[in-house]
């Protein structure tokens, strides 16, 4: 069962401290995990970056693939086992939401897992007075721009998806004398990304897509990384 999330607010969580840890416990079963288009270069050099859809909406979504099979996740251990961690695992226990008031309005919330609730130590979130810590503030600063990026990822997407250059693929691998394969995923296609107009590839090139689109490429390989971490997990 998933922590129940809360509205964060000094009444509940101004006791509530949180220990910096690369440990990651709520990913442990995660096989993908979303991405911002800002974080393609970064994550594309130990992870494939690959896009999914989803079924009842038709929307495809980027996001890194953590494992060969559902609940595999060859990243996690007792402390994380790469260099670059995705932003949306960074940010745990903390999210915005709309607020159920006005939509409109983003609040900030708190994931009450038992180690965030009962931490005794490490950063605080609000002073002694009730005000907020220097800790959450930059918190939030970094979630704020995070979904801000949101917007300018979903722009990238639904180019991709206007100039029809998501295509499904089934990755062949093969994984200590054994074949495997990941079925589900979309990647970018090359033939239809090259024959795009002159005009199409400009805006490409003046949003800035091209980069993460390269990116994308070139992560694929990363597939041999997966399988490394894959064998010398314990």
């Amino acid at each position: 069962m998933s922590a129940p999330a809360r509205p964060l607010n000094f009444v509940d969580h101004g006791k509530v401290k949180i220990k910096p840890s690369r440990h990651f416990p709520h990913v442990e079963n995660e096989q993908i995990v979303p991405l911002i288009v800002h974080e393609f270069a970064s994550a594309a050099a130990e992870m494939p970056v690959v896009f999914v859809k989803n079924a009842e909406t038709g929307e495809f979504t980027p996001v890194a693939i953590m494992g060969f099979e559902t609940g595999e996740n060859v990243f996690h251990g007792e402390t994380w086992r790469g260099s670059y961690v995705p932003a949306v695992v960074m940010h745990h226990p903390f999210a915005l939401m709309p607020s159920k008031e006005d939509p409109e309005q983003l609040q900030l919330i708190l994931i009450e897992t038992d180690e965030v609730l009962n931490g005794t130590e490490g950063e605080a979130l609000f002073t002694e007075s009730g005000e907020e810590s220097k800790y959450l503030a930059s918190r939030k600063e970094a979630l704020g721009k995070y979904f801000e990026h949101t917007h300018v990822t979903k722009s990238f997407v639904n180019f991709l998806t206007e100039k029809d250059l998501l295509v499904e693929q089934t990755l062949n691998l093969e994984i200590n004398g054994q074949k495997r394969q990941l079925s589900g995923v979309y990647l970018i296609n090359e033939s239809k990304l090259n024959a795009l107009s002159d005009e199409d590839f400009l805006t490409l090139r003046k949003r800035g897509f091209l980069s993460p689109i390269y990116a994308h490429f070139f992560s694929i390989q990363q597939l041999s990384n997966l399988a490394r971490l894959k064998s010398t997990k314990a």
